[in-house]
């Protein structure tokens, strides 16, 4: 399938999406993404946990804060995505696009919707649980999920995605403009 096929698609299946380049783009870099809340293999707080769905935490987003941008970035977006849930298609719990390039944090409760002030313009789009905003873990009872929290740098201000853009849409979209990328990958089982 030709590069040009595909980004035909992309912008025709989404009527705003535009690609730049995706096929041909260079692996991005890493960036330096630490959390006090959230650390690879370690289980999330009770803070951090949905409450709802038959489970009751927090839901308060946890706090993040980066370091190691590369030249040229314009701006960030960030994803916290279960590859483990049971739907054929993973699960998007938080989506936050257009985070200001100068910005190096996302302090603890900032992915509660409509409550918070996000950085500059920033953006929180559409997760799997159908609103924007911070949704915290509840897998179904069995076996720990990851929980796969993704802060990328990208070459371009303002994503071209609306505002009620699906995790998917958005990750087409980081992917065809990324720069770098720091990741964190916490677990959480009941």
């Amino acid at each position: 399938m030709s590069h040009n096929f595909v980004a035909r698609m992309a912008a025709g299946a989404a009527g705003v999406a535009t690609v730049s380049s995706f096929a041909l783009a260079a692996p991005a870099g890493q960036l330096t993404l630490t959390s006090a809340e959230a650390a690879n293999g370690k289980m999330m707080a009770m803070e951090q946990v949905l409450n709802g769905f038959g489970c009751a935490g927090g839901n308060v987003s946890p706090g993040l804060k980066w370091s190691d941008a590369p030249a040229g970035t314009k701006s960030f977006a960030l994803t916290l995505y279960d590859p483990d849930a049971p739907t054929g298609s993973g699960w998007w719990h938080w989506v936050v696009v257009d985070i200001p390039a100068n910005t190096r944090e996302l302090p603890k409760g900032v992915g509660k919707s409509g409550t918070v002030m996000l950085p500059g313009g920033a953006r929180q789009t559409r997760t799997d649980f159908g609103a924007p905003g911070y949704g915290g873990p509840c897998p179904p009872p069995g076996k720990p999920h990851r929980y796969v929290i993704t802060l990328t740098a990208l070459d371009i201000d303002k994503l071209p995605v609306p505002d009620d853009a699906s995790g998917a849409l958005v990750g087409f979209n980081v992917g065809a403009h990324s720069l770098a990328k720091g990741m964190i990958t916490a677990q959480y089982g009941r």
